[in-house]
């Protein structure tokens, strides 16, 4: 059971210690959406489409379905269970510019929802415990 906040709706600040995780595409062109906040205040880097950049986090959401967005969620769920010292603000991913529902991504976050430093969006955490 989920027992932690909520990912705000609207990030614009970040503790230290904090990182926003949000969308991207493989080529690291963030221009829209939660990656353009990403590049333009947490250090998103443009080029890099993946993983750990400045105070965010890049799962890419562009490139195909539900089926080839998981391996990076897995990915990004095993550096947070590594990162402990580190709290993970997940943004709704996917559900921007790519077009995708709560419904389609949120079950690829079912493993994150008892690790404790990854906050989740109250829309994902609606549909795992459903």
């Amino acid at each position: 059971m989920y027992n932690r906040r909520f990912t705000p709706k609207h990030i614009t600040v970040l503790e230290d210690g904090e990182i926003f995780v949000f969308g991207s595409n493989l080529a690291g062109a963030h221009g829209g959406g939660a990656a353009r906040a990403a590049r333009i205040h947490f250090g998103a880097v443009m080029g890099q489409g993946v993983g750990l950049q400045g105070q965010s986090y890049a799962i890419p959401t562009m490139h195909g379905g539900p089926e080839t967005i998981k391996p990076y969620v897995d990915d990004f769920i095993f550096f947070a269970k590594q990162h402990p010292e580190l709290t993970f603000l997940v943004t709704p991913i996917g559900c921007g510019i790519a077009g995708f529902h709560a419904r389609d991504i949120a079950p690829l976050f079912a493993s994150a929802i008892d690790v404790e430093n990854i906050i989740l969006p109250r829309q994902f955490v609606a549909v795992i415990e459903g």
